[in-house]
């Protein structure tokens, strides 16, 4: 299958709305840390980025994919919230008392329910909780650390490695900003019935009480979660998530020279996320957007419309704009067809580099064809390809 883009025949001119706003290019923004990424939930646009493919030391915000293998199992039912694991003298070492770093003080040979060691994670970043979930869910944490690894793999974290289970300095231990930010994505959509431990404020543990380390859950600002972190090496770091009117921002930074600076300036990209980008309505939710090259169809082509209004996150000043719209998706789409089916994306673009995407799907069914049209179309593919594209530009 080839990646086809239809130009949309018209542009986006004026789209008289009226925002108040900094232009696109003044829009931009900069931070003190060396990483960061922020990304829009719902549209998943990417709204800041610096250095985010760039592998990093990600300290304690790498327990967020000690979480994900755990979360996992509880939710396949092969654990429970009140399963109990034991203190091992290596947890409680490693990462506990006698360890000197972050720890929720489980005492050595004693057992603790996972609830528990959710709680010492997300509250008070226990090194320890880590070990002991780590050793007892594989038996070693080296083995656990492999789990890791092959999950992140399997959510399409490509770059990420883990040499241990808590984000202690490892040179194994290696994330990207953009993947902290896909994982956090993930732990929110995959798992909302565990997201609430990221939220929690304080959490009592035996002669303890341990408060959220993260600071913008302990404040007035609408953050939910999820995850600060901390070693020389990397510097100050956070995975954040905010919601502001029902709109969801995620988050990464890292690289920071301290906790202030850590807070204000996630605090500083959140905010203008939130300010400067508004959501446009380009097409109603009953327009027909265009239309896909289908292959062995009934029809030659199926039309293409939105999960309801078709919208894209822009900046806020786009009415003085003009832009591009664009489908693009991989085709010829093949047959049969059902109404519904997602079949690729209108893609915004415009000066100043904007650009924004939208979901599209089939708006209706194309049924299979005979096999004469089935082999027709075949052999148009394989000899003329690019003939069938009936004028389309191919993308890369």
């Amino acid at each position: 299958m080839t990646a086809f883009s239809r130009i949309v025949c018209f542009c986006f001119a004026a789209l008289m709305i009226s925002w108040g706003g900094v232009s696109a290019a003044s829009a931009q923004i900069e931070t003190e840390a060396k990483y960061a990424y922020l990304l829009d939930v719902e549209t998943k646009t990417v709204l800041f980025e610096k250095n985010s493919d760039e592998l990093m030391a990600p300290a304690s915000m790498s327990k967020l994919m000690t979480l994900a293998v755990l979360f996992e199992r509880l939710k396949s039912g092969k654990l429970t919230l009140d399963t109990e694991f034991t203190v091992s003298e290596n947890a409680w070492r490693t990462g506990g008392a006698p360890s000197g770093t972050a720890a929720m003080f489980a005492p050595i040979h004693t057992n603790i329910t996972i609830s528990d060691l959710i709680q010492g994670i997300t509250v008070q970043s226990g090194n320890d909780a880590c070990i002991i979930l780590a050793e007892g869910i594989a038996g070693t944490e080296e083995a656990f650390t492999h789990m890791m690894t092959q999950y992140a793999r399997k959510i399409g974290l490509e770059k990420s490695t883990f040499g241990n289970s808590s984000g202690l300095p490892n040179p194994d231990q290696l994330m990207t900003a953009a993947e902290l930010a896909k994982l956090a994505l993930h732990l929110i959509e995959e798992y909302p019935e565990y997201y609430h431990y990221f939220g929690q404020e304080e959490f009592p543990y035996r002669k303890h009480k341990f408060y959220n380390r993260n600071p913008l859950v302990r404040s007035d600002f609408p953050s939910d979660g999820l995850k600060t972190g901390y070693t020389k090496e990397s510097g100050y770091g956070i995975v954040a998530s905010a919601v502001e009117n029902g709109r969801r921002l995620i988050l990464v930074m890292n690289g920071l020279e301290s906790s202030k600076a850590r807070r204000s300036e996630a605090i500083k990209l959140l905010n203008w996320g939130f300010r400067a980008f508004g959501k446009f309505t380009v097409f109603g939710a009953d327009e027909i957007v265009g239309e896909a090259l289908t292959w062995g169809g009934e029809k030659r082509y199926v039309q293409l419309r939105g999960d309801g209004d078709v919208r894209v996150l822009l900046p806020k000043d786009v009415s003085k704009q003009r832009l591009r719209g664009e489908i693009v998706y991989r085709g010829p789409v093949i047959t049969p067809i059902h109404e519904g089916d997602p079949i690729g994306h209108l893609r915004v673009t415009g000066p100043d580099g904007i650009e924004a995407s939208a979901p599209l799907y089939a708006a209706e069914s194309v049924g299979r064809a005979g096999i004469i049209r089935q082999g027709f179309d075949s052999a148009l593919t394989l000899a003329f390809g690019w003939l069938i594209q009936d004028g389309d530009s191919g993308e890369n």
